[in-house]
């Protein structure tokens, strides 16, 4: 399943491993396994890499969910191997602290990483991306990667950067972005709403 109306805020929770994944017609079903499978259940929606999917079936520490073809085609998911690791976050509670920004789960299209460099203490990744009117940062706004709430440094029309702290790149799967990793990009609800407006007659 691709398209959710429950919302995440970005702030990964843990990781999940490819354990299997499974081809049936167009859809891949992906089965993982995570510290927090047996925490889930059946047709609950999680965010992988940024992705909401839908947990389809669990059995003991693995839990499978199914990807359409829409999804393969605007995600890096259809790039996962045995072995990779996506990050995880479960949906925002109604009572839960919003430690993140808005995110719905609904990816808008992937960047690759052309630069990372070393700031001895943090990291700046560099991505690029296609140039859309859609597709809008600006400088300290709120950006999406593979599911990871980050504040955008610096800001052009297909290029941005963000600053990674330790904390972050030991617990996320940022410490396995290179120069050519595809991520996932999901820009700012608000500023897509704004975009619109401007550009409606």
């Amino acid at each position: 399943m691709y398209y959710c109306s429950i919302m995440f805020t970005g702030i990964i929770e843990t990781l999940a491993c490819v354990e299997k994944i499974e081809t049936e017609k167009s859809n891949i079903h992906f089965t993982f396994s995570s510290p927090i499978t047996k925490q889930l259940k059946v047709d609950q929606s999680v965010a992988h890499n940024g992705v909401c999917l839908t947990v389809v079936k669990i059995k003991k520490n693995n839990y499978t969910v199914t990807a359409i073809n829409e999804t393969l085609k605007r995600t890096n998911i259809s790039f996962l191997k045995t072995g990779d690791f996506v990050n995880l976050e479960r949906c925002m509670l109604a009572s839960g602290r919003f430690d993140g920004h808005i995110v719905q789960g609904h990816i808008d299209t992937t960047a690759k990483c052309i630069a990372v460099n070393n700031l001895n203490g943090s990291w700046e990744f560099v991505f690029k991306h296609t140039k859309n009117k859609k597709n809008l940062t600006v400088e300290k706004g709120s950006i999406t990667i593979n599911g990871v709430s980050l504040t955008v440094v610096k800001s052009s029309p297909t290029t941005f950067s963000v600053c990674i702290i330790p904390y972050t790149f030991k617990n996320t799967n940022f410490k396995n972005i290179k120069v050519g990793s595809v991520v996932n990009l999901e820009f700012d609800i608000v500023g897509k709403y704004i975009a619109k407006m401007l550009t409606q007659k």
